[in-house]
């Protein structure tokens, strides 16, 4: 996953405008967490939001990870059908392959080692051991991409490569039929993205949107918006790409 040399950032006014959405969303009633790294100058911006909150669907990224690395390094053994349920989990949510390698590779466990390999201060397992109500936060999840990307949390590269391949793929609507473009596939339309999304009602009398991913043909941004809103799920999918809209009106980076 080379990156290419430039470095001129694509990030100059973005401050600004992140800004300007954090306060839009707020009109609307929605807390947003935003950050933005570019891996070529080491540039990141945010709104400044360190909240940790439940990962919902995210977690799958942490899921895989500890099973493909466990699997490079012969502690697991994964067939024709594991790969291809790792593949629907990444690139279409599905929660019940989630379930199955949860279950059977460690539950809480896979949490812990995966925040361990790659330093998440803020990430750690569920509090009721379901895997959705998995914690972590803006900063950490930068984090975790960026070492996914330059191999230093341990998974090797020809595994790291399946992840951003089926993130890559995400599709459209995941396999319970809900709408997965929101945020940076949507608002980002003209870049190559690969991302995984969360979603999950209700925190309190929130809908909780997460879009999380890397963007550029050469990966060389990553970025992660989070929303907590009390509203109806597509509202609450709306202001969240609406954010991404208004911090690149362009659609690219």
């Amino acid at each position: 996953m080379a990156l290419p040399t430039l470095a001129v950032s694509g990030l100059a006014g973005v401050q600004a405008r992140i800004q300007q959405a954090t306060d839009q969303a707020a009109a609307s009633g929605a807390t947003l967490a935003v950050a933005i790294l570019d891996r070529v100058t080491h540039q990141l911006v945010s709104n400044g939001n360190s909240q940790i909150i439940a990962t919902a669907s995210v977690a799958k990224l942490f899921i895989a990870d500890e099973l493909l690395l466990r699997e490079s390094q012969g502690r697991a053994a994964l067939s024709a059908d594991d790969r291809r349920s790792l593949d629907i989990m990444l690139q279409s949510s599905d929660d019940d392959a989630a379930e199955r390698f949860w279950g059977q590779d460690g539950g809480d466990s896979i949490i812990t080692q995966v925040a361990s390999r790659y330093g998440l201060t803020s990430t750690a397992p569920p509090s009721d051991g379901r895997w959705w109500n998995t914690i972590s936060s803006a900063p950490d999840l930068i984090r975790y991409y960026e070492m996914l990307l330059d191999g230093t949390g341990g998974v090797p590269a020809d595994r790291a490569r399946l992840i951003v391949n089926d993130l890559a793929k995400s599709t459209p609507t995941g396999v319970d039929g809900y709408p997965q473009r929101f945020g940076i596939p949507d608002g980002l339309y003209a870049e190559p993205v690969a991302v995984k999304q969360g979603w999950m009602c209700c925190i309190g009398p929130d809908w909780i949107h997460l879009s999380t991913g890397v963007v550029g043909k050469d990966r060389r941004y990553i970025m992660v918006i989070e929303s907590l809103q009390p509203s109806d799920d597509a509202t609450a999918r709306e202001t969240i790409t609406q954010a991404v809209k208004t911090m690149f009106p362009n659609g690219r980076i």
